[in-house]
């Protein structure tokens, strides 16, 4: 019994400890977080759980200015050709990616000091 009860504090405290870290996060490093998901579920071959997060990164694309907007459209087919990819079983294409993508965002967002 005390294993029990030991066990789910540990998860309760854990499942606190996440929740805050989202509800604090800033939108930059929530961007890295649903990438690091996507990496995570697509190396672990789950199809629905990285489309999940794909479809996060495409409703979180700004669409505000000229500028942003040509980016966007730019994420939205490498999103969606990801998307296809899952569909097709291509972990590996999808993979490279993301991977790629969440480097790329490691990087501008360091540049600019929201990282």
């Amino acid at each position: 019994m005390y294993t029990t009860t030991n066990t789910r504090n540990r998860f309760n405290r854990a499942q606190n400890y996440v929740t805050n870290e989202v509800l604090e996060a800033s939108p930059e490093k929530l961007i890295m977080k649903i990438y690091d998901f996507a990496i995570a579920k697509c190396k672990g071959k789950d199809i629905i759980k990285t489309n999940a997060a794909l479809n996060e990164l495409i409703y979180a694309l700004n669409y505000d200015t000229k500028e942003v907007e040509e980016i966007s459209l730019g994420l939205l087919k490498l999103y969606k050709y990801c998307q296809e990819e899952m569909r097709k079983r291509n972990y590996d294409i999808v993979l490279k990616i993301l991977m790629e993508l969440r480097e790329t965002w490691t990087v501008a967002l360091k540049k600019i000091g929201k990282l």
